[in-house]
């Protein structure tokens, strides 16, 4: 049985953060700007206290971060959306950004990290410290359970919790143990064990731990691509493919949600075949990544919300606010990516793939994170 997602509370990651494109969020529906007056956490004798603004959030949103700040001033600005049937908010102040948590069926909201330079050595970064997510891209035909259907990408997302990150695709072939199933091809593992067992041989052939996975369809992935208005993508070479949205020049695009579709899915065409194909899902996921970024942490409660709407998972809120928020402190000098992979064989009258050394050296590599 895979361990829980560890959530380390020491002062310390699109993909990811997974946020595909620069979108901002919108309140609920009846909450607006609020202010809070805090009790100071000053050891001075007299007592004073602090006005807290954040435009956006609701009463219990803004005193629960006015507590993290004490007698110090704030005025933010609060994204709010939904994960899991939980309420998450990114609260910005210039360079601050606090990340908060309402549990399903609760009132109150819990600061669950972030990182506070405003407050000085108070402000610590404050993110989880390492973690891996398994992210995964069913196969499933309408009508199909997107959870047992054969996992078409299979993507490692890592963050070392020190500004490190890497990314790690897998070869669909590979030969692997199934849990309650003897051996079988990696892709098959989600058919047998689903998503859980599709982690489990993960992990059984890498050695690293994965906290956590999150699950989508074909259908479900070119939705988020436009819900989320498009990726930037700057493509190494031109696709030609019969897949619908297939005609992808070399150069930057902003992709719609069936070219991205189609980038990811391609393999007849590329030289290095299913190779190739995942080293292009991973460059889709560093481009989501990337402009996510750029578009500042406010984006990510949105992305939550529209991958939420197209995808299954087994993280918290909290795990996966946590884990999004981590790569906006991520140093793009600090980040690799590999394929798993290895030469062809036969096994049980099937053609596999057995890992090589080179994949190997790489999964000792990522196991804190972060992939040279």
């Amino acid at each position: 049985m895979r361990p829980p997602f560890a959530i380390r509370t020491a002062a310390t990651t699109t993909a990811i953060t997974l946020a595909l494109a620069a979108c901002t969020a919108t309140p609920d529906e009846g909450e607006g700007t609020a202010t809070s007056s805090s009790p100071s956490s000053s050891a001075s004798s007299s007592s004073t206290t602090s006005t807290a603004t954040v435009s956006g959030a609701p009463a219990a949103l803004t005193t629960a971060v006015a507590k993290k700040y004490g007698d110090h001033e704030l005025d933010g600005t609060a994204k709010l959306g939904t994960w899991r049937g939980a309420k998450v908010a990114v609260v910005t102040a210039d360079d601050d950004v606090t990340l908060a948590v309402r549990p399903k069926g609760k009132t109150a909201w819990k600061v669950v990290g972030g990182w506070w330079p405003s407050l000085g050595s108070a402000g610590k970064v404050d993110l989880g410290g390492s973690r891996h997510v398994l992210v995964l891209g069913s196969d499933a035909r309408p009508g199909e359970d997107v959870e047992r259907s054969r996992a078409d990408a299979i993507q490692l997302l890592g963050v070392d919790g020190s500004g490190g990150a890497g990314l790690m695709g897998f070869a669909r072939d590979l030969w692997v143990p199934i849990p309650g199933h003897g051996h079988g091809k990696l892709n098959s593992s989600m058919v047998f064990a689903g998503p859980d067992g599709q982690a489990a041989s993960v992990e059984s052939i890498s050695g690293i731990d994965v906290d956590g996975y999150v699950v989508t369809s074909m259908k479900g992935f070119s939705a988020m691509v436009d819900e989320l208005g498009g990726l930037d993508f700057v493509a190494p070479k031109a696709l030609n493919s019969h897949l619908d949205g297939g005609t992808i020049g070399k150069g930057r695009h902003r992709l719609s949600g069936d070219n991205a579709l189609a980038w990811a899915r391609e393999r007849k065409t590329l030289p290095g075949g299913d190779f190739d194909r995942s080293r292009n899902q991973g460059l889709l996921l560093a481009a989501a990544a990337v402009q996510a970024k750029v578009a500042g942490p406010s984006v990510v409660p949105r992305a939550l919300t529209v991958i939420d709407k197209h995808a299954s998972s087994d993280l918290s809120a909290e795990e996966m606010l946590l884990f999004s928020a981590s790569f906006y402190r991520v140093s793009p000098t600090k980040v690799g990516h590999a394929v798993a992979k290895g030469p062809t064989g036969m096994q049980s009258g099937q053609s596999i793939v057995r890992l090589d050394g080179e994949s190997t050296a790489a999964f000792r590599d990522f196991r804190d994170g972060r992939l040279s």
